[in-house]
């Protein structure tokens, strides 16, 4: 398994699996924290199908 911030290689024994490190977990932390990564919505449904349920 790889780091994925620096791709160096990584166990699952590691501490800070799945990172290398903690420089990369905070690396990998603020990525979400400034909204680098997003979570995709899921696929929008009109109102009407809303209410049908």
């Amino acid at each position: 398994m790889q780091c994925p911030i620096c791709k160096k290689p990584v166990t699952l024994r590691d501490p800070e699996a799945p990172f290398c490190s903690e420089r990369c977990r905070l690396i990998d932390l603020g990525n979400w924290a400034s909204e680098k990564y997003v979570i995709s919505s899921p696929a929008s449904h009109t109102v009407e199908e809303e209410e049908e349920d």
